[in-house]
């Protein structure tokens, strides 16, 4: 498990989602923070399933979510959406892949609770791939009313905030027409969770956690 200290600052962040706007939904303002405060920051940036219009709408995004890292990668992959735990031993291969290029301090991945087959698959990946690195699991508002209870949270400005819906919406106009991506939802639960982590301005992005080493 990798340990974050002021003797080692975040240089080195992981981002992984299935769908071309997961990971926006999920920890969007996380990285715009995270961005904002570490000049220095590489940024690795992995879709799964968007082929087509979708992929370009997760590279516009990733581009716009990222901009003022230090060094970005992104890896847009087109796998047939909602099939993935069809295809694992080719997904896997990509995971792979990752763990002989990728040394991240913090990895961003789906949570394991969420009723979304792909989501779920792209969880149990990450943990078998990066076993000694810190694993925040980013949940995703759904139909499938499977929020769970994030013990990790990260508060957000309003500036923040604002920001990532308005990056939303931008970004991803395919999507618009979906009666569940609205700022309404977004900024929900951001609410929600700030008023959990009784944050400054209101705000945040909750997280799950399974394992965390404590140093002094």
């Amino acid at each position: 498990m990798l340990i974050l200290s002021p003797a080692e600052p975040l240089r080195r962040v992981l981002a992984i989602g299935c769908h071309a706007d997961d990971i926006e939904i999920g920890c969007g303002g996380t990285l715009l923070t995270l961005v904002e405060g570490n000049p220095e920051l590489e940024v690795d940036w992995v879709v799964l399933a968007s082929p087509g219009d979708r992929a370009e709408e997760a590279r516009a995004s990733a581009a716009s979510f990222l901009s003022g890292a230090a060094n970005v990668r992104v890896e847009v992959h087109e796998f047939r959406d909602g099939f993935l735990p069809y295809l694992g031993s080719e997904v896997k291969d990509v995971f792979e892949g990752l763990k002989g290029r990728v040394d991240p301090q913090i990895v961003f991945t789906h949570a394991g609770y969420d009723y979304h087959q792909d989501h779920r698959l792209a969880c149990e990946l990450t943990w078998n791939t990066f076993r000694r690195h810190l694993i925040l699991e980013y949940e995703i508002p759904k139909v499938d009313g499977d929020l769970g209870r994030p013990n990790v949270f990260f508060p957000l400005s309003s500036t923040v905030v604002e920001r990532k819906l308005d990056l939303l919406e931008r970004n991803f106009p395919s999507q618009a027409g979906k009666h569940w991506f609205d700022r309404e939802t977004f900024l929900g639960l951001m609410r929600l969770r700030g008023m959990e982590a009784v944050a400054a301005d209101r705000y945040a992005e909750g997280f799950t956690a399974r394992k965390a080493v404590l140093a002094s």
